[in-house]
């Protein structure tokens, strides 16, 4: 497994979405554990996560759980990220809370459900339109200086708002989390902002989101038969080559899912292949 940098840390090059395995259509626990397993077998040692990943507000925090379950007794060899500030509403909707006083409650009880004294990766889920930026980043500061949390990351952010994040930070803005896939490109300028200054940058639903991975056809398909690996393993080696800085997190539910991502850190695409993938 190649590895990447968040912060001064060593990850696997491709990280473990958790969210597939809480969220409408999540498959049975067992499964779920597995899917878990078979990601550090394939040798992740990354996995992304979120308070919000649940089915409703009934079992809010239900991913988190998940996660600590799944990796009792090898959470030493994971490094483990999560969000705040979404909410979850009766009937499975989302809202959103960037509040600094529901921010400090949220990680303590992200820090409670992961087991952990220490959030290795803290990102602010999403901009509330409610609460200016700087108040809800100004709250990933004091958990950097107070040691709840090792590193700060940001999500759904554009570039102006990552400039002044990284500026509140002091500097200290470890990853950018946005939505990149080969059907939603408009983060590049994200991507080529982060690659810049340093700070990695995780493609959230790489192959297009749950129950649309079928979006990867044309060149992808192509270029994947021609190798005789999937077109879902292109599409992250595709990633992969664009930046030293891209951390993917595909999500999976089944663990033949995850063994497959983690293979893509062994294709190697031609010049030609990533110029028709770019195209």
């Amino acid at each position: 497994m190649q590895k990447r940098r968040i912060g001064e840390v060593e990850v696997s090059a491709i990280g473990l979405g958790g969210m597939p395995i809480s969220v409408q259509g999540r498959p049975e626990r067992a499964q779920a554990i597995e899917t878990i397993h078979a990601a550090l077998d394939a040798g992740v040692t990354f996995i992304d996560t979120a308070d919000a990943y649940s089915l409703d507000d009934t079992d809010f925090g239900h991913n988190e759980s998940l996660i600590a379950e799944g990796l009792r007794g090898r959470s030493e060899e994971v490094f483990v990220a999560t969000k705040g500030g979404h909410t979850r509403v009766p009937g499975g909707g989302w809202e959103l809370d960037g509040r600094p006083e529901y921010l400090r409650k949220a990680v303590d009880g992200s820090l409670r459900r992961l087991g952990v004294d220490q959030i290795f990766l803290y990102q602010f889920h999403r901009p509330d339109p409610k609460t200016p930026i700087a108040e809800s980043v100004g709250v990933l500061k004091e958990l950097l200086d107070n040691g709840k949390i090792r590193y700060a990351g940001v999500s759904n952010f554009n570039p102006d708002e990552i400039v002044l994040a990284n500026d509140i930070l002091g500097g200290r803005l470890a990853a950018v989390q946005n939505q990149f896939s080969p059907v939603f490109r408009s983060s590049e300028p994200e991507l080529e902002l982060c690659a810049k200054l340093g700070i990695a940058f995780l493609p959230w639903s790489p192959f297009g989101g749950i129950g649309k991975a079928g979006a990867l056809s044309g060149p992808f398909k192509e270029v994947g038969d021609a190798h005789g690996v999937s077109a879902h393993q292109v599409c992250l080696a595709w990633m992969l080559a664009k930046s030293e800085v891209v951390v993917p997190i595909p999500g999976a539910s089944r663990p033949a899912s995850i063994q497959d991502s983690a293979s893509a850190t062994h294709l190697e695409l031609s010049a030609e292949e990533l110029s028709r993938l770019d195209g």
